[in-house]
């Protein structure tokens, strides 16, 4: 099942634990980037028709519905399988839902993280609990029944308390799909920046350890399977039928095409990479330059760190066992990997260990 992805690298603010490569743009910027990308998928050589469509970024919902039908009708297929934008929850109205249904939307990611206020106005956010239930609402009103909310365990301040009340919301609202993240630290963000600096803006000094986050993350596996939302990915969770068909694309190596800045696409062979920035994206289209700055050979042991992501694993043919037997069998004895029916898999706590399982196999 090939799709595409189409990168929208615009906010209204840049959130201090985001590590993508978006941010804030003037509104000449963004109608440049728009005419670089309506470019870029036009002069697409379809060599297959797409099931999945997804809009990211940034905040794609930042198009106006008429651009976005612009872009979408230079995409073969419609009506997909599932196509998805992702939007802030306080973005939502009426008239765009309504739009967004008759361009072919099927499915909305909300960009909520939280719904405790504190936690929300460290992170730059504006939303509020109740505008979320209105955002859900909304979409529902407008037919669009699949919605997914993305929560983040490790926010500045979170505590068992304050995560509680965002899976109490979860259950009051019912989404079909939610996505967990743990929050990651790195130099990408500036709150992530601020952990490694020692500092103590965006609410770094009140960033719980990885022993509480992990413990928040275990306790939304368990309250989201009580509402019928199992884990089907380490950080993704669903009812029956409303997994993510587009994202389950990168973990099983189906192939997908990305149009837009940082976008990635990969045939089944190789993986091909546009300019990270969107600046940069730009630039290359005024030149007359193709927006892939990088092309190579898919690894050999992608499906041991992309399908391992998976609940369901992945099946062991004889030469992955054979290149990654001293592994494998390592993590077998200690209990992060477990193997049945052919199929190998994380355990439970695998799961909380998974990115040391996965440099293992990516060091051989």
């Amino acid at each position: 099942m090939a799709g595409v992805y189409i990168s929208y690298p615009f906010c209204r603010q840049k959130c201090t634990y985001c590590n993508f490569a978006s941010g804030v743009g003037r509104a000449a910027e963004e109608r440049e980037y728009f005419e670089a990308l309506l470019a870029e998928v036009a002069a697409h050589r379809w060599e297959w028709t797409p099931e999945t469509v997804y809009l990211g970024g940034g905040s794609p919902d930042r198009l106006d519905p008429a651009d976005l039908e612009r872009l979408l009708a230079l995409v073969p297929g419609r009506p997909w399988r599932e196509a998805t934008i992702e939007a802030a929850p306080d973005d939502v109205s009426p008239d765009k839902a309504a739009e967004w249904a008759r361009s072919g939307i099927t499915r909305v990611s909300l960009g909520v993280q939280s719904f405790v206020e504190a936690e929300i106005r460290r992170t730059g956010r504006q939303h509020t609990a109740a505008g979320v239930a209105e955002a859900v609402w909304i979409l529902r009103q407008a037919g669009i029944g699949r919605i997914n909310i993305d929560l983040i365990a490790g926010l500045p301040g979170q505590t068992a308390e304050s995560w509680e009340e965002s899976l109490e919301w979860i259950a009051r609202l019912a989404p079909g799909h939610v996505s967990v993240y743990m929050l990651e630290i790195d130099g990408k963000s500036r709150l992530g920046r601020e952990l490694l600096a020692g500092g103590s803006r965006y609410g770094a000094a009140e960033v719980p350890d990885e022993e509480t986050v992990a413990l928040l993350y275990e306790r939304a596996v368990a309250a989201l399977a009580e509402m019928g939302l199992r884990r089907y990915e380490i950080s993704n969770f669903a009812r029956p039928g409303e997994e993510s068909l587009h994202n389950l694309k990168y973990w099983r190596l189906e192939p997908y095409v990305g149009f837009g800045a940082d976008a990635h696409s990969y045939d089944g062979r190789s993986r091909r990479r546009n300019a990270e920035t969107a600046r940069e994206y730009v630039d290359r289209f005024r030149r007359g330059r193709p927006p892939a700055v990088e092309t190579s050979e898919a690894a050999s042991d992608e499906r041991f760190f992309l399908g391992l992501r998976l609940a369901e694993g992945i099946r062991l043919d004889a030469g992955g066992r054979r290149l990654h037997a001293a592994a494998i069998e390592r993590f077998l004895r200690a209990g992060l990997l477990e193997e049945s029916g052919g199929r190998l898999r994380l355990t439970d706590r695998g799961v909380l260990l998974s990115n040391e399982v996965f440099q293992e196999f990516l060091a051989v």
